[in-house]
């Protein structure tokens, strides 16, 4: 690594170590996935992270975007230090419960799908970035993962105080200077400055106080940055419980992970920060804590009335759709495309949509013309019926599925058929006479060469 690492700037962090720093920014990146509880596939991996049930890290780096898994959402491709949230939720949230959760600040997705593998159906998460480009983004990360009960918006954290007390859980992944990890993006090490970091903890603060109201009392907040930095750390613990009277929970953890247990100056909240010099991932911070104020709702209030609904062709259009999926659902309607929600989640469908831009709402289905037009989202679903058709491509022909292609035009398929690589959806086609139109959409395929 040819860039200078700036000395002496994190010397306030709890058990900081100036040789050690270097020598891991030295040394080789680890590469770490998650896998899919949903989706399980053949993958191999050199060993575990020991804070994640899904966690694996691999031997080496391969190219995910030339391996079909990848995008039938077998597995993310997710820095191992981060994982670490799964112990948060574990040890803090009642499971036994429905859960309301909002990943506030989601893009490009892996904190989002890690919840969601830990949610049960009838749970909600709603994940979030600000961003346009971005939540496009995460929108194709939460499809690829083909749960019915996430749902993603795209919105600014001010808007979230419309929707008071209605968050079970809350995880913020906090915008900040991202000094850990600098051994990932080398260009952070040139942006990185003093003022910049009290930028983070200044728009850290605001984004904190914009959104907090939307937390219900005794929810959970789990606080998260990259950054080795005290004042984006440790300084707003204490910021937390100060001006927002919450309560710093500690976790119980494995000694053998590695991971330093650290107390804020001023009011001794927990938190913990995962170094590359002690574990196998990059600079990581988390802290829990449980909300003091407040009140709980359980639903929204639209501020609308109720549309009128066609019921009969409610009912045509549910029946139509019902052998794709494998799992009971709420059918909604909503500007000529049709939706699977989870039967619990369609309460919170006006409220949410009066207050927030929702970009993806449950399993996108498809039209129904003169017959139904599935959308890419159905054919990634864990909850894709059986008696859906299917074509089982090999390796070489998924990954020319993947680049928008056409394949096996010779097989005598015909009408819809999901594209699948080891059972596992990829997306559809419809195969006419010695010809198939592949409708995968252009955002999900492959640029590169295959060959």
């Amino acid at each position: 690594m040819t860039t200078q690492l700036p000395h002496n700037v994190f010397s306030a962090a709890p058990d900081w170590d100036e040789a050690a720093y270097t020598a891991a920014h030295l040394s080789p990146i680890p590469v770490s996935i998650r896998l899919n509880p949903h989706k399980p596939a053949a993958i191999d991996y050199a060993s575990e992270v020991p804070w994640s049930t899904g966690g694996r890290y691999l031997s080496e780096r391969p190219s995910f975007t030339l391996d079909p898994l990848f995008h039938a959402g077998a597995y993310y491709v997710q820095e191992a230090s981060s994982m670490l949230i799964e112990q948060a939720f574990r040890q803090f949230i009642d499971a036994s419960k429905p859960i309301k959760a909002l990943d506030l600040c989601a893009a490009p997705g892996g904190k989002s799908t890690l919840l969601a593998s830990l949610l049960k159906p009838e749970d909600l998460l709603l994940s979030n970035e600000v961003i346009q480009t971005r939540a496009g983004i995460l929108v194709e990360n939460m499809t690829r993962w083909g749960q019915m009960n996430t749902w993603v918006s795209n919105n600014d954290p001010k808007d979230f105080k419309r929707l008071e007390g209605f968050f079970d859980l809350m995880l913020v992944d906090a915008p900040c200077s991202g000094s850990g990890l600098w051994r990932k993006d080398h260009k952070a090490i040139e942006e990185w400055s003093p003022a910049n970091v009290n930028l983070c903890k200044e728009r850290q603060q605001r984004i904190l106080s914009d959104a907090l109201p939307a937390l219900k009392k005794d929810g959970i907040l789990i606080y998260a940055t990259c950054s080795f930095s005290p004042e984006e750390n440790e300084q707003m613990l204490d910021w937390l419980v100060k001006e927002h009277n919450l309560s710093s929970l500690g976790l119980q953890l494995d000694g053998s992970w590695g991971v330093t247990e650290t107390l804020s100056e001023q009011c001794q909240a927990r938190g913990y920060r995962c170094y590359p010099w002690k574990l196998k991932g990059e600079g990581f911070f988390m802290a829990v804590f449980r909300k003091n104020e407040g009140f709980a709702a359980d639903q929204l209030w639209s501020g609308s009335s109720k549309m009128k609904v066609d019921e009969k062709l409610l009912k045509r259009t549910a029946a139509a759709f019902q052998p794709y999926l494998k799992a009971p659902f709420a059918l909604l309607q909503h500007q000529e495309m049709n939706y699977a929600l989870h039967p619990e989640h369609m309460q919170h469908w006006a409220g949410l949509k009066s207050n927030l831009y929702i970009k993806k709402a449950g399993t996108t289905l498809g039209q129904l013309l003169k017959d139904v037009v599935p959308e890419h989202d159905l054919a990634t679903s864990i909850y894709l019926s059986e008696e859906v058709p299917r074509v089982h491509l090999d390796f070489q022909e998924a990954l020319r599925f993947l680049k928008k292609e056409a394949v096996q035009t010779d097989k005598g398929y015909k009408g819809w058929q999901v594209a699948c690589y080891q059972q596992l959806g990829l997306g559809w086609g419809k195969w006419m006479p010695n010809r198939m139109n592949n409708y995968l959409p252009k955002s999900h395929r492959i640029r590169m060469d295959i060959d």
